[in-house]
Parts: structure tokens; sequence; C-alpha cells
């Protein structure tokens, strides 16, 4: 997913923040500030919600989530109390208030797509981490997930799997990942308990009709 916003372009896939075609240097916390907020607005992402998702299993005060949320404002030139980029929810959280637009930067035609709950997940050249996490460019909201539980790479026509050390183990036709697992076509995959089907097509991706494509799992 791409986002632009105020002159700003933030790339997911790339971990970059561009103004105006201009790498902006965020630290790894505050870039996943950013895509936190900016993926939840404009609702108030509270602090023990931001905590969690940035520090996980790690206690930190609030004057360390404060002084990120500070970083990143110096780097947006956010200053205006009228019309501010980052809201101050007081004793709350804080909120994405710019206006944005997100893309996915998809071809017409994709290669691979994930059938997953009843929806197909078209996939590009590029990484694409799967978990829990409200951040991960393929969010799964199950308890049986972890925040960061498996790495798909595209490459052309070769699609590869890494469990990236989950909970519940990341399975491709029931046997447990280990290192990278290129896919066949149709390969079958489990995080924790969500099941999923990679799909690959030399044409570009099926116009089936999703009813079908979910049939198509049991």
């Amino acid at each position: 997913m791409v986002i632009q916003f105020s002159g700003f372009t933030l790339d997911r896939n790339r971990r970059q923040l561009l103004r105006d075609g201009a790498e902006v240097h965020l630290t790894p916390k505050a870039f996943d500030l950013l895509l936190l907020l900016a993926t939840q607005a404009p609702r108030v992402v509270s602090k023990r919600e931001l905590h969690d998702q940035l520090w996980p299993g790690t206690f930190v005060t609030d004057a360390t989530l404060t002084g990120v949320i500070k970083e990143l404002r110096r780097a947006l030139g956010d200053g205006s109390d009228s019309t501010p980029i980052i809201r101050t929810a007081h004793r709350v959280g804080y909120a994405f208030c710019a206006t944005i637009e997100r893309t996915t930067g998809l071809p017409a035609s994709a290669s691979h797509w994930l059938v997953l709950r009843g929806r197909r997940v078209p996939l590009r050249d590029g990484e694409y981490v799967i978990g829990r996490d409200a951040a991960a460019d393929i969010c799964l909201d199950d308890v049986s997930v972890s925040r960061r539980h498996a790495r798909l790479v595209v490459e052309g026509m070769t699609v590869t799997l890494e469990d990236l050390d989950s909970k519940n183990g990341t399975r491709v036709g029931g046997n447990l990942v280990h290192g990278q697992v290129i896919l066949s076509a149709d390969a079958r995959l489990t995080f924790g308990s969500v099941t999923a089907v990679c799909r690959s097509s030399d044409s570009g991706m099926s116009t089936e009709t999703l009813a079908r494509e979910t049939g198509s799992q049991s």
C-alpha cells in the first residue's frame, strides 16, 4: 500500500517516506508509528494500543512514546495547531488527521494472489509481512496469528514463504515451514489456524467469482 498526504508519499513495502520525491529519514519506530496512525486514520489510536504494537512484550514509559511522536512531527514539519497532521487526544492517544489517498500500486492483472477468507489479495513483486499487527501488509485479526507471523516474497513467477518465528507456526500443505519455501501453484497455506490458498497464473489473476474461489478451498 502507498499512502499520499500533504506532499508526502508513504510506501509500506519499501519502508520509505518521500517528500516531493526526496527521502525523509525516520527511525524504524517512527516509521512504524506513522504507518500505524495513517492506516488507522481517522480514529484515535490509544496509547495502550500504540505501546502494544510498537513495543510488544516490553515495558516503556509514555515519555518514550512522546519522544517518537516528537521525532515524527519534526520530520513531517507538523507544527500547526489548527491543521495538524498528527492530533493529540489528551490522556487518550493520537490520531492521523491529514487528508490521505491510498493506492495499492498494483498492475491491472496480477500473476499471483491469495484466496483468503472469501476474498482475493493480489500480489505484485515485493515483500509482504503477514500477521496480526495492524501495520502488517496482510493483516489477519486472529488470536492464533502472531503480530509478525510470516513473510511472502514475490519475484516474477516465484513466490517464497518464510515463517517469522511465529508462536503457532506456518504450514504449507500441512507441513511446518522451516527456512524459506518456494510455493507451488495452488499451495494451501496455514498461518496459525487461518487458512489460505496461493494462486498463480501466467495470464494474470483469474476473473472467477469469489464464491467459486472460496468454495475451491473446501
